[in-house]
């Protein structure tokens, strides 16, 4: 079995005027229809958020994006390297938000400044070691429980957007499954498009107007293997 390794080093890292460019995901999962909270998804889905060094508390897994990948491979392979997990990440990210980095500005641009894609990341595989393991554990957390987690505003905002993405996702569904759908060849339906060995891509079934511009063509990029 061929050991992962997570990549090391800054000498591909993406800048932006002067800020490093970061793609990060919210990785989750549906819990079981317990027939009480079916129609509370903050208390139905569940999130996974993993710790960071020498400290308390918990993020979700991000990090620098690299000049040979694209945003949507690099969020996918954050969260292999940092949470161990593999999935079908949703095409169209759920916004772009702008931080500093207060306790190691090193990592960020000289002024500590960062410009972060997220993603939702549909999770089909846990592995059971993954490259930063020593670094880093993991936690499956309520959507509601991690609101209370969230250390920064941004990520409290992205998961606000996670949330209201997952909610018009659910409507959307209803909608389809309400009418009789025409009959489709199954060589005409493609689930997803492959990204790398631990990710694909899953075209998003509703339109999200409130997303940043800001880089906004990377949202649609969709080549082929890389990794």
């Amino acid at each position: 079995m061929t050991s992962l390794l997570a990549r090391t080093g800054r000498h591909r890292q993406r800048y932006e005027n002067n800020l490093r460019l970061v793609s990060g995901c919210i990785p989750y999962r549906l819990a079981k229809d317990d027939g009480v909270h079916n129609n509370d998804l903050e208390n139905r889905i569940e999130v996974l958020m993993i710790s960071s060094p020498n400290r308390d508390d918990l993020v979700f897994p991000k990090g620098g994006w690299e000049d040979d990948e694209t945003v949507e491979e690099a969020a996918c392979r954050e969260a292999l390297e940092e949470a161990g997990v593999k999935g079908i990440l949703k095409e169209n990210h759920l916004g772009v938000w702008e931080f500093h980095s207060k306790s190691r500005q090193e990592i960020c641009s000289l002024e500590g400044g960062c410009r972060g894609y997220m993603f939702a990341l549909e999770v089909t595989e846990e592995l059971e070691t993954w490259p930063e393991q020593e670094n880093h554990d993991r936690k499956w957390i309520y959507v509601k429980e991690a609101f209370k987690l969230c250390r920064y505003e941004w990520m409290c905002r992205a998961l606000e957007e996670f949330l209201r993405v997952m909610d018009e996702d659910r409507k959307h569904e209803m909608r389809e499954e309400v009418v009789e759908p025409c009959p489709v060849p199954v060589s005409d339906v493609t689930e997803c498009q492959i990204m790398s060995t631990n990710c694909c891509v899953k075209p998003s079934g509703t339109q999200h107007h409130n997303i940043s511009p800001v880089g906004a063509q990377f949202g649609i990029m969709l080549p082929g293997i890389y990794l």
